[in-house]
């Protein structure tokens, strides 16, 4: 007969496999794909009807051309003496914009940008602009078509931006897509839609468009456009969107590509906390200077991330500040160029604005904003895509079953490891490092963007 010790060690061993086994059930539960949630593909966002709506079709070129008296308007806001509160001694955009530093970019922008606006409004027409309507919006689009075919594949390209930027952020990068280089088998017909509510595209007239919604409108979009398969790139709200779409229609997706891999699963979360606290089990130790765990994370969200819980609580508020006030919507908006192009430049008296771009592809950013008006609707999509409805679709969840690359460059504002994107990307194909270049590798480094991009293309169509 047993004794008394020997049974209460089986008792402790089987109730402790029991734990492991629960244990492992649960994790191996959290990674399970999701179920795709039933959504609406045809749903009306536009203006209150009285009839029946009745999209129409047709794809028509788009005329960017502002009037004069808009930027009559503007020249006259802009020579406004500029009554702002002088930085605080030694300090550089750690509070924000620094306002000696705004003051020299409203005085370019007032006394040689504005001069040659011609020159500037030509150059954002050097690619073909269109525009037609999907579900009730107005949705404009770059369609860039390749010009050297001979030899080559041509393949449809997907390509997003995301808040604050504009299309103006591809205005480098389309031209290396198209055209291709030596070294690469493969040129792309280039899609570049301005989101929904951003720059030329109309904003939804009712709640509850958010990153889901939006991807079935960018979707039909290339349907509508003759692309029942294509390639999908982008960063910011672009990656995320470019994600579900990934996610929600695989039998349209020939691959994704992103500068901003996340993963928000269940699983996802709990490896990016175990990744903070066993290290050396979940990231390359020649990497580990670009994983910084999520206690740099919390920071970095309480530092920076301001302005994100503003847009998803209040974005109304905050757009009346910023619609037609064009010195606020500048130094709104520079402020992230500078920070999210590299952390370190809050440190410096001009935000480090010129080290990567001119003020000219600064202002031309801006400029889409204002002349658009649409500072107010760009902001709208935070609100609607941090809603408890948007999560209850459960996206995360979904994997992207078509070949992913992701591509990081050292001073983006958060990186996750492959292990951590593990149960999104299992057909991770692609994972790259950069030492330099932020969150907006299009604009910044643009050829360096291109041959990343072009490297995952290669291993995932030959």
């Amino acid at each position: 007969m047993p004794s008394a010790a020997s049974t209460t060690v089986r008792i402790l061993i089987g109730g402790l496999a029991l734990l492991v086994a629960v244990g492992y059930k649960n994790y191996r539960d959290l990674g399970a794909p999701g179920k795709r949630p039933d959504l609406d593909n045809n749903e009306y966002w536009g203006p209150q009807l009285k009839g029946q709506y009745q999209e129409i079709k047709a794809i028509k070129p788009f005329d960017i051309s502002v009037s004069p008296e808009l930027i009559a308007d503007l020249k006259a806001q802009l020579e406004r003496p500029l009554k702002v509160q002088e930085p605080l001694e030694g300090i550089g955009f750690e509070y924000g914009i620094n306002s000696n530093e705004l003051k020299k970019v409203v005085k370019y922008w007032r006394d040689s940008y504005l001069p040659n606006w011609n020159e500037r409004e030509q150059f954002l027409k050097k690619f073909q602009h269109f525009q037609t309507e999907i579900q009730g919006l107005k949705i404009h689009f770059i369609h860039a078509k390749p010009t050297n075919v001979e030899g080559k594949k041509v393949l449809p390209l997907l390509l997003m931006h995301g808040w604050p930027g504009t299309v103006r952020e591809f205005y480098d990068f389309i031209p290396l897509l198209t055209t291709g280089s030596d070294k690469s088998e493969y040129v792309f017909e280039v899609i570049a839609p301005s989101l929904p509510g951003y720059g030329w595209s109309q904003g939804a007239s009712r709640p509850g468009m958010g990153v889901a919604q939006v991807s079935v409108i960018l979707r039909n979009l290339m349907l509508r456009l003759g692309f029942d398969k294509f390639v999908i790139q982008g960063g910011d709200w672009g990656s995320t969107i470019g994600s579900s779409i990934a996610s929600l229609f695989p039998e349209n997706t020939l691959g994704y590509h992103s500068n901003m891999c996340g993963n928000n699963s269940p699983l996802g979360s709990l490896r990016l906390i175990l990744s903070s606290i066993i290290p050396s089990f979940y990231i390359d130790s020649q990497y580990s200077e670009y994983y910084k765990g999520v206690g740099h994370l919390f920071v970095t969200i309480m530092e920076e991330f301001g302005y994100a819980h503003i847009q998803a609580t209040k974005p109304d508020t905050i757009g009346a500040a910023l619609a037609h006030n064009p010195v606020g919507l500048a130094a709104y908006i520079l402020e992230k160029f500078s920070t999210w192009t590299n952390p370190a430049y809050k440190n410096l008296k001009d935000g480090g604005l010129t080290k990567h771009f001119t003020y000219e592809q600064l202002l031309d950013n801006i400029m889409i904003y204002y002349v658009t008006n649409s500072i107010t609707t760009s902001m709208r999509l935070y609100s609607e895509s941090l809603s408890k409805e948007q999560f209850s679709l459960n996206l995360e969840n979904l994997p992207i079953k078509a070949p992913a690359g992701c591509a990081r460059f050292a001073h983006e504002i958060f990186h996750a490891p492959d292990s951590v994107l593990a149960n999104k990307y299992p057909n991770l194909i692609h994972s790259t490092h950069y030492p330099d270049g932020g969150h907006f590798p299009a604009f910044q480094v643009p050829q360096k963007l291109y041959e990343d991009f072009v490297s995952f293309v290669q291993k995932a169509f030959n």
